[in-house]
C-alpha cells in the first residue's frame, strides 16, 4: 500500500510542528508549510518544507502542486496555521483588545490567515482527494467560548468563520469519501501564538493534538465527518474509538442549529 501524503500548515513551531512530526513518525509523507523558512529547515528528513505566506493568494495552489510533485498524492490536509492576538498586543489577556481598537488592516490580516487560508487550502487540495475518492481535512480552530470572549474579536471571530466553513465543507463533501472535521486543544496551549498568557508550565502541551489526529487519519475514522474533537478530553487510556466518543461533538453549532423555514 502506497504511503499517504499529508500537508500540515503552520508546521514550523507549536502544535503544527508536533503534528507534522507525529504524522511523519506514523509513516506519512509530510509537507510542512510555514512562512518561517529557517524553522522549517530544522525539521528532520524526510519531511518536505514548503516556505510560503498563506496570507498570499498564490500560496495555496503552490502548496498543492509541490506536494503532488513530491509525493504523487494528497490524502490529508491539516489546517493549523494561525495568527494570535499576541502578535498585536503581547499582554492582550491582561489588557483586552477591545473591538473599537481594532484597525481595518488587522481585521483583514486575521481573516486572511485564520479564515481564508483554511478554506482556500481545502479548495486547492480537494480536487486531488475527490479524484481518489478519499481524503481527510482537519482544521484547528479554537474553543467555542473563545469565539465569543470579550476582547477576542480578531481571533475568536476569524476562527468562528473557519469552523463555520468546515461545517459547510462537510455538508458539501457528504458521500464523496472526503471528510471535514475540527480539532482543538481545549485550552491555552504552550505555543508562540499565545504570547504572555501566564505560567507556561501550567498550559496544555502541544503533543496532546497527536493522538486524536492520528485517529482521524486512520481507516477507523474513514466515515467520521462534521465533528469537532477536543484534544484535552482525549483519554489515551481508552480505545481510540471510545476516546473519540468522549472527546467529540458536532462541528460548529450543529447541536443547537435550526435550519431556516424555506418557501415551498
Amino acid at each position: 500500500m502506497a504511503k499517504q501524503a499529508a500537508i500540515v500548515t503552520g508546521a514550523a513551531s507549536g502544535m503544527g510542528r508536533v503534528m507534522a512530526l507525529g504524522l511523519s513518525e506514523a509513516g506519512f509523507d509530510v509537507a510542512a508549510v510555514d512562512r518561517n523558512a529557517a524553522a522549517l529547515a530544522s525539521l528532520p528528513a524526510p519531511i518536505k518544507p514548503i516556505a510560503v505566506d498563506l496570507a498570499q493568494p498564490q500560496s495555496f495552489d503552490r502548496v498543492a502542486s509541490e506536494t503532488v510533485n513530491a509525493f504523487g498524492r494528497i490524502d490529508v490536509l491539516v489546517n493549523n496555521a494561525g495568527i494570535g492576538q499576541a502578535a498585536i498586543r503581547a499582554d492582550q489577556r491582561r489588557t483586552p483588545l477591545r473591538f473599537w481598537e481594532v484597525t481595518p488592516e488587522q481585521w483583514t490580516q486575521f481573516l486572511a490567515v485564520n479564515a481564508t487560508a483554511p478554506i482556500m487550502m481545502a479548495r486547492a487540495v480537494v480536487p486531488h482527494m475527490l479524484k481518489a475518492k478519499s481524503g481527510r481535512i482537519i482544521t484547528v480552530t479554537t474553543s467555542l467560548g473563545t469565539m465569543v470572549r470579550q476582547g477576542y474579536l480578531l481571533y475568536g471571530s476569524s476562527k468562528a468563520a473557519a469552523e463555520s466553513a468546515m461545517a459547510v465543507l462537510a455538508a458539501d463533501l457528504a458521500g464523496t469519501g472526503v471528510t471535514s472535521n475540527v480539532l482543538v486543544p481545549g485550552g491555552v496551549t504552550d505555543t508562540p501564538l499565545v504570547g504572555e498568557a501566564g505560567d507556561r508550565s501550567k498550559m496544555l502541551r502541544p503533543e496532546i493534538m497527536v493522538p486524536p489526529l492520528l485517529w482521524l487519519v486512520s481507516p477507523e475514522a474513514a466515515d467520521v465527518t462534521a465533528r469537532r474533537f477536543i484534544a484535552a478530553d482525549w483519554d489515551t487510556r481508552l480505545s481510540p474509538a471510545q476516546a473519540a466518543e468522549a472527546a467529540g461533538a458536532p462541528i460548529a453549532w450543529l447541536s443547537i442549529a435550526r435550519m431556516p423555514i424555506e418557501p415551498r
